[in-house]
């Protein structure tokens, strides 16, 4: 299982999904920690009825059936799927009024869902969810791309309140993906993952979605700045270092 993980870790986002369901093939018995524990490119459906989509993920999952943030209806329909509290309910459609909101800011488009359930320590669980495919048939607005895609996974667990504190800890993913063709210069890939955890304890004197949002904020300001160190940094330096430009000339990536 150790040398399972170790290898998805390592494995391009846009491969992740065969070499799962290789792993799956080899290792039966682990089917279910390797199902709960790697995080794959998001998928998305339409809701029929609210005719909006939504994210498909292990979060909303029963059985084969995905329950929808709009309508709280499983699709395929579902008799007996689980369904948070009423309640918890009223604040996961706040939730995903305000992130659809936040994810039309920064990305400029894509699909966003928000899923919330209550755990076993008296406290919630939230998954903030975004997919923005950038390519030019998708929801790409500056045509650099010929394929690209970004994955986002926040999950925030939430203590009980206590004394009018509760703690948060989140763990973010992002997965990214994207491909450009240029004739002169042919076909480049690039393709990563990212993950990182943050706690704190904070007051819930605003609410939990104010802190919860703060924190995702926070956070994806930190990944961005990481992939464009890690990835694209590298990338450059890499480049640079094989076939040096021209004096007087500087190597940068196009202005979106």
């Amino acid at each position: 299982m150790e040398a399972a993980m170790d290898l998805m870790r390592r494995i391009s986002p846009n491969q992740s999904e065969t070499a799962l369901s290789a792993l799956l093939s080899l290792l039966p018995h682990h089917s279910a920690d390797l199902l709960s524990q790697v995080d794959q490119p998001l998928q998305v459906c339409m809701d029929t009825e609210s005719m909006k989509e939504f994210i498909l993920c292990e979060y909303n999952r029963d059985a084969d059936s995905y329950r929808s943030p709009w309508s709280n209806k499983y699709h395929p329909p579902l008799e007996d799927g689980p369904l948070p509290s009423d309640e918890l309910r009223k604040l996961e459609i706040e939730a995903n009024e305000i992130f659809a909101v936040y994810r039309d800011q920064y990305y400029e488009g894509g699909v966003s869902s928000v899923y919330m359930w209550e755990d076993d320590n008296q406290g919630l669980v939230a998954c903030f969810l975004i997919k923005k495919d950038g390519s030019k048939k998708g929801h790409g607005r500056r045509g650099h791309l010929q394929e690209g895609s970004w994955d986002a996974i926040h999950v925030i667990e939430v203590g009980p309140v206590e004394e009018g504190n509760a703690h948060y800890c989140l763990t973010s993913t992002v997965m990214l993906s994207l491909t450009t063709e240029h004739k002169p210069l042919g076909t480049f890939n690039l393709s990563g993952s990212i993950r990182r955890q943050m706690s704190l304890d904070l007051s819930v004197a605003e609410g939990h979605l104010c802190n919860m949002g703060k924190m995702i904020e926070e956070m994806e300001g930190k990944l961005r700045n990481s992939l464009d160190q890690v990835y694209f940094g590298k990338t450059r330096e890499m480049v640079c270092t094989l076939r040096p430009p021209p004096e007087g000339i500087q190597l940068r990536l196009p202005e979106s």
